[in-house]
């Protein structure tokens, strides 16, 4: 039998400066917790440990979803709203078992077509989820689901206005970017590639770009990875996280995925920490020439020898 939850107030419990706070799931023996070795960052006034956010749609089964989930260490998890009709009261049982995952829940609007439709759906989420957190998704085109910068830098405006915490999801141009910080978003989550595509970065210069052009605001990359690979590579350029979803539902094996994509995320960013080498176009010996194993100085002999003859 399916739990009834029969107020907003039963969904979440306090967090840091709004961020809802799920509850760990009931018999678990211990909290999530995001893997160590990755360093801690903030967002929206959260302190977080892991880079990582994680979808919850296409999981094969809850179980499968509650399994990836602890494997991955994420911290935060998308939940698309319009797509359950809470409205109507749809979703509930699965709104519990994304309570059962623990971590900081980030309500999105995936699937509005418009600013408005985006706005109304956020203010849904707040009073179902008692949170400011907000995942602004306006799209524009139905073929590439590519966001509509126009409605989406609208809603951004109202939303901030209003005291949400937006994270607003945009493609990776640079001048949209600044707007929306300047509309007031806390993180700017450019996609990667079209969502669901798997392609991983298909301008990861223009990425670069924003992280260069844009060194205090937050970037978390968002759509369109499909290997761990392509996370570590926007972690490796300075990225403060990324968002995935289908890349880990849809694999053969969703659990060791997961893992896999938390491993990557923590090795691009400490790659990124630790300074990568600069790419060159020609070569350069990696062994120095003091102390050149003894064949290479055979060989320069020799052929100093064959210079000298007749």
């Amino acid at each position: 039998m399916e739990t009834e939850i029969t107020s907003p107030e039963s969904l979440v419990v306090s967090a840091p400066a709004g961020a809802p706070v799920l509850p760990t799931a009931v018999g678990a023996d211990e909290p999530l917790v995001a893997s160590s070795g990755c360093d801690t960052w903030s967002v929206a006034g959260a302190s977080l440990a892991s880079r990582l956010f994680l979808g919850t749609s296409r999981y094969p089964s809850p179980q499968v979803l509650a399994q990836a989930a602890q494997a991955s260490g994420a911290q935060v998890f998308t939940v698309g709203l319009r797509r359950l009709q809470p409205e109507s009261g749809g979703g509930q049982a699965f709104w519990q078992r994304i309570r059962a995952l623990g971590g900081h829940l980030l309500p999105n609007t995936a699937g509005c077509h418009g600013a408005q439709q985006a706005v109304n759906l956020a203010r849904m989420a707040r009073e179902l989820f008692g949170t400011r957190w907000i995942k602004l998704e306006v799209i524009g085109d139905d073929y590439t689901l590519q966001p509509d910068p126009f409605g989406t830098l609208e809603a951004a405006t109202v939303l901030a206005a209003e005291g949400f915490s937006v994270f607003a999801y945009t493609t990776d141009d640079l001048v949209l970017a600044r707007r929306l910080l300047d509309a007031g978003v806390v993180a700017v989550m450019p996609w990667a590639a079209p969502i669901g595509s798997g392609r991983g970065p298909q301008n990861l210069q223009a990425l670069r770009t924003l992280r260069e052009r844009l060194p205090d605001a937050v970037l978390v990359c968002d759509a369109g990875l499909g290997r761990p690979s392509h996370a570590a590579q926007v972690m490796e350029i300075g990225f403060d996280a990324v968002l995935l979803n289908t890349a880990v539902a849809e694999a053969a094996d969703p659990v060791r995925m997961a893992g896999a994509f938390g491993a990557a995320v923590r090795a691009g960013r400490d790659g990124f920490l630790a300074g990568i080498m600069p790419e060159r176009d020609t070569a350069q010996a990696s062994t120095p020439t003091v102390g050149m194993p003894f064949w290479h100085e055979a060989q320069r002999k020799g052929d100093a020898r064959a210079g000298e003859r007749p």
